[in-house]
């Protein structure tokens, strides 16, 4: 949700569509980039048309930072995760996930990234 929330468009008003829109958004990149995208959204699961590239995870609890122990999960969990940058503008998830070997993006910086892509 950091990176949705950088653009302040209304995206609040509409909080499925803006999760639609980025999910495409990040498609393009996966398409441009050749790297594969795992985008976690807080929230009630809902129906998003899949991306080539892109895996599209609801967080597996709710309440307050519930997105964030999942990519802390997912970080810990993952074989290289010198490989991996996460996305995120919480100080205190990109601490947790540095830690763990992940490389962090601000998500000013990574929506500006897309906007160029």
């Amino acid at each position: 949700m950091n990176l949705i929330g950088s653009r302040p468009d209304g995206w609040w008003r509409d909080r499925p569509k803006a999760q639609r829109q980025l999910v495409d958004e990040l498609g393009r990149f996966a398409h441009t980039s050749g790297q594969s995208v795992t985008v976690v959204f807080d929230g009630r699961e809902h129906l998003i048309d899949p991306q080539p590239g892109v895996a599209i995870v609801f967080a597996s609890s709710s309440g307050r930072d519930a997105a964030d122990r999942d990519i802390a999960s997912l970080v810990q969990a993952d074989c290289a995760p010198d490989q991996l940058t996460v996305v995120t503008s919480d100080a205190d998830l990109a601490g947790r996930v540095e830690r763990l070997g992940a490389q962090t993006r601000g998500a000013g910086a990574f929506r500006r990234l897309l906007e160029t892509e």
